[in-house]
């Protein structure tokens, strides 16, 4: 079973720092794009982050200068740090990962994990 796997959700206060991880288990012939998306109560899911196989990696505004997406290929794991959290960053954070397993190559998500940003 192919899975996505995130933690390192919680409650921070602003200002404040979090890391996100996103573990992905199973028969996995190659990990090419990790994203990092977040939804908002009331609000549609947004993309933050993305980081390609190639390296490349992309930010949106609402994080950029102030969060770091990276990937460590031998732990098969990606991550999203965030900085100087704000109110505003309080979400449900995904990770979706494009995948080439067994079934061919396709995305996977994480199952979401929370970030509260609240004094």
């Amino acid at each position: 079973q192919v899975q996505l796997v995130q933690s390192g959700g919680g409650l921070v206060q602003p200002g404040g720092s979090l890391r996100l991880s996103c573990v992905a288990s199973g028969t996995i012939f190659s990990i090419n794009s990790m994203g990092w998306y977040r939804q908002a109560p009331g609000k549609q899911r947004e993309l933050v982050a993305k980081v390609y196989s190639n390296g490349l990696t992309m930010y949106e505004d609402p994080g950029k200068g102030r969060f770091t997406v990276s990937r460590d290929n031998a732990k098969r794991t990606g991550y999203l740090e965030m900085n100087l959290l704000k109110p505003e960053d309080t979400a449900d954070y995904y990770c979706k990962a494009d995948l080439s397993t067994t079934t061919g190559r396709r995305d996977y998500w994480g199952q979401g994990t929370q970030v509260t940003v609240s004094s």
